[in-house]
């Protein structure tokens, strides 16, 4: 039974604080955070969720405990580091993870818990800042159906569309693979959207022309229309940096099951290309400004 239970939450970025303000909003229980950063536990001074001082004192409190963190170093820190979850959480409480990290990681984590009878779940998140805010994310779930069952009303307060994929790593492997999805048709879109224009199609044409064909997608009436039409690409969004990451985390789980993923490895080549030439650190799109200053030119397909 969740209603009553205390919810602890780590980890209070652009994703995360917005997910622990609909747990503090929504849940009937007690909710206490941590972020290293004091800034983001201020922003939550108008909610019930009182702020602890340490990693610790959430481990100690909570009987569910979410992570929101930038990757696998920091999760792993935060779960078995000599000041984290493992020395501090009661048996039977469980950890979800809400970060993307690798499948490895994962596993991981999930073992080390487990050993000292403590839960686990990896469920990564998808969509926007804005869907963050209002509580529409997608949650893709790895975990055993007795733990999925436990937490699932707590995903649904910051999420409408919550998937159990299957045993842990399952939630991070599904999430991996949307991602790379995007990030590879983000490319596609980009290149095209240059040779539209060097043809003498206007870059809105061409796009509200597709938006009404079997080319429409998600990629383009967002990231297309909303970023790489006006060129818009701020900083502090979801940098080249950030895209590699995933990717590298998506390229790890391929060969280890001996899959050669050539278009992911393409993609890579783009993103590289993106943060080495001038665009580091903006809003991932920017990649069709490298595409057209003909910086990505050298790229070569793999065989």
């Amino acid at each position: 039974m969740t209603s009553h239970e205390t919810i602890g939450f780590i980890g209070l970025g652009v994703m995360g604080g917005p997910m622990c303000r609909n747990l503090a909003q929504k849940h009937e229980g007690a909710v206490t955070a941590f972020d290293l950063n004091a800034a983001a536990l201020a922003d939550l001074s108008d909610t019930k969720a009182a702020v602890a001082a340490s990693v610790a004192e959430v481990a100690r409190a909570a009987d569910v405990i979410f992570l929101s963190l930038p990757g696998d170093a920091q999760v792993e820190r935060v779960c078995t580091g000599p000041d984290g979850i493992l020395a501090a959480a009661r048996p039977g409480s469980v950890v979800v993870d809400l970060s993307t990290t690798s499948v490895g990681a994962a596993h991981r984590v999930g073992a080390a818990l487990a050993a000292r009878g403590i839960g686990f779940a990896d469920a990564p998140v998808a969509r926007t800042r804005e869907a963050a805010r209002k509580g529409e994310l997608s949650i893709m779930v790895g975990a055993s159906p007795e733990v999925f069952e436990r937490i699932r009303p707590l995903l649904g307060h910051m999420g409408t569309d919550v998937t159990h994929c299957g045993q842990i790593g399952t939630g991070q492997t599904v999430k991996l693979i949307n991602n790379n999805l995007l990030f590879e048709h983000v490319v596609a879109l980009a290149e095209m959207m240059v040779l539209g224009e060097r043809a003498g199609v206007a870059p809105q044409v061409l796009l509200e022309a597709v938006s009404k064909g079997s080319g429409d997608s998600f990629a383009l009436r967002n990231h297309g229309m909303k970023a790489m039409l006006p060129r818009a690409f701020p900083e502090k969004a979801f940098p080249p940096e950030y895209v590699l990451k995933d990717i590298d985390y998506l390229l790890a789980l391929a060969k280890e099951h001996g899959f050669d993923a050539k278009a992911v490895e393409l993609a890579r080549r783009y993103y590289e290309a993106a943060r080495t030439q001038g665009v580091s650190g903006r809003y991932f799109p920017c990649v069709i400004e490298v595409i057209e200053a003909g910086a990505a030119r050298d790229l070569q397909v793999a065989s």
